[in-house]
């Protein structure tokens, strides 16, 4: 779009650099956010952009959850806004339009997800979106409120409306009052997760959006992780009839800055801070970033969501057994990558049971990382118990996992360390796990990593460390050796379950599509063996309950996205 002025000399069109501050908050630390945002701000100010918009709840973090109903934290949220507005304009960055998420509270007292426009200093507009009752992270439709009167305001001439995250991912609402109010701009902050091929649904819904709207939309996202939750990035600008204009790159903090041109005085805003258009001026050059593959996106996603998690709880380093398979080995390696390998303490808990190979593979795993590694054998705790309970079958079993758990966190407190489980979905859907044992520890890289995912991203992981020049980490034999949890002579997984390629099919249409058995007979599987499966599904909740926290990476992540009854009578029939 060229500049142009009318016969009385006006502008009709007008330029704007935004900038998007695709940033990695802490959910709590409002100090250091509000730092974040001051020296966004003063990267947005030296590239000379005229607006700078931040990611949903910036100022506090997000998901809040509950402590969206504490009065002091809601109160501390709002002093935070009024505190960066000062200190933007004793920088030198009150010029520039800064729009920041936070927490306020309706008048009744009711928490609220909302923004502010910060100008010269002073908080000129805040829009409010829907209440936040025992808040969580936004569940695309079903959790979706429709917000008041949509807000505009006017700077150089440009009528900017503003929304928030959920507000666009559904027709109605604030959507079609700027259909109608005919901004000339759309800012959109979000927190929207990461979850696998969810870029594209991102990306197709910002087209649309502003199609909708007949506007630029420009889309911001934060990065890093919450608890189980990874942020992405991801953050576009779209122009008016749908094309991608520039998009940020996945997973990397950064500020992105875009000049757009712009219809002048389109609307009839709320808040008018300037009336007069930009004079042209050189537009600088912008990219969009090539989306990653599918196992890049999954193996970036668990490596950060380990490093945040690590260094947001400000743990020192983190211990796991290694026991030569491949779960173990993969989860080691994801933890070298997130926080370096001096601070990943690996320890081979071998048993009577326990194969040459074994402590090989765990050996060689450690010196290919260059991680710390030692030795405890844990048959004398095992014998000791044995000669006291008199354990047999099953329950002899166990008592080794349990035996090399107690060990694990013993060292834990001993020593610091943060103990990383190491079971996967598939394990975890099936119940194929031992409370108080394997499934100890304070986090879970892999917890929604069915069995074949973990076989894939270790190639991958070891394909990339070979394109790369270095030495493949995860050793071939742990890759390709049958699994088996080595609790009794010549065991196998298989001697439990069907092979994982045959469950993990199963597991994806119960779990992930939620088809039920009549889905899985659907397929093609045989009544007794899809019955077997489900009902071991079911009656394992009680386990994956008592689980640790850890990366999600699908829609249907167990405790975030999938809880069943513990105590139910429903069967699935055929």
């Amino acid at each position: 779009m060229g500049f142009f002025r009318s016969a009385s000399g006006r502008y009709e069109t007008g330029q704007l650099r935004v900038a998007l501050a695709q940033v990695n908050p802490t959910l709590g630390d409002l100090a250091g956010n509000s730092d974040l945002i001051c020296e966004y701000a003063g990267k947005a100010e030296a590239a000379g952009a005229h607006v700078l918009i931040f990611p949903e709840m910036v100022i506090t973090g997000y998901p809040v959850e509950d402590l969206a109903l504490r009065q002091t934290f809601r109160a501390a949220s709002k002093a935070g806004v009024l505190d960066v507005a000062g200190r933007l304009l004793n920088q030198g960055g009150g010029e520039i339009l800064t729009v920041i998420g936070y927490l306020d509270a309706s008048l009744e007292g009711r928490p609220q997800n909302a923004i502010a426009l910060i100008y010269r200093g002073e908080i000129v507009a805040t829009y409010v979106k829907h209440h936040l009752p025992n808040y969580g992270v936004f569940d695309e439709f079903r959790n979706f409120v429709p917000g008041d009167r949509s807000l505009v305001v006017r700077l150089h001439g440009i009528d900017i409306g503003l929304a928030i995250c959920e507000d666009i991912w559904v027709d109605g609402g604030p959507v079609a009052e700027l259909r109608q109010r005919t901004p000339g701009l759309v800012l959109v902050p979000n927190g929207s997760p990461f979850e696998r091929a969810k870029e594209d649904v991102r990306q197709l819904l910002v087209r649309r959006r502003a199609i909708d709207i007949g506007a630029p939309l420009v889309y911001v996202n934060m990065t890093g992780a919450q608890d189980d939750l990874v942020f992405d990035g991801d953050s576009a600008v779209a122009t008016a009839d749908g094309k991608i204009l520039a998009r940020a790159p996945q997973f990397f903090d950064g500020l992105m800055v875009v000049d757009l041109d712009l219809q002048v005085a389109t609307s009839n805003p709320d808040v008018v801070l300037s009336q007069e258009p930009l004079k042209p001026y050189k537009k600088i050059t912008h990219g969009i970033a090539h989306p990653m593959s599918d196992s890049a996106q999954s193996w970036q996603a668990l490596v950060i969501g380990l490093r945040d998690y690590v260094e947001k709880n400000n743990f020192k380093s983190v211990i796991v057994g290694l026991s030569g398979g491949i779960d173990s080995a993969l989860v080691a390696t994801i933890a070298a990558d997130a926080i370096g390998a001096e601070r990943v303490f690996g320890v081979g808990l071998p048993s009577r049971y326990s194969s040459d190979h074994s402590l090989s593979d765990a050996a060689e795993l450690a010196k290919n990382i260059g991680l710390s590694y030692r030795v405890i054998e844990i048959e004398p705790m095992v014998a000791t118990f044995l000669s006291q309970l008199g354990l047999t079958g099953i329950a002899e079993e166990n008592l080794q996992a349990r035996v090399r758990g107690t060990t694990l966190m013993g060292l834990s407190n001993q020593e610091g360390h943060l103990v990383l489980a190491t079971g996967n979905k598939s394990e975890l859907a099936v119940g194929y796990s031992t409370l108080y044992g394997d499934a100890v520890g304070g986090y879970a890289p892999i917890k929604d990593l069915f069995k074949s995912e973990v076989w894939s991203l270790a190639k991958w992981r070891n394909s990339q460390a070979v394109k790369n020049g270095y030495i493949a980490p995860i050793p071939e034999n742990s890759i390709s050796k049958e699994p088996s949890a080595e609790l009794r002579p010549d065991q196998r997984d298989t001697d439990s379950l069907p092979d994982y390629l045959t469950l993990d099919k199963i597991l994806h249409i119960y779990i992930e599509e939620d088809l039920g058995l009549a889905g899985v007979l659907a397929a093609g599987f045989e009544l007794e063996l899809a019955t077997k499966i489900i009902r071991m599904v079911d009656a394992s909740e009680y386990k994956r309950r008592q689980y640790p926290p850890g990366t999600k990476i699908t829609k249907r992540a167990f405790g975030r996205d999938r809880r069943l009854p513990i105590t139910s009578a429903w069967r699935e029939r055929n």
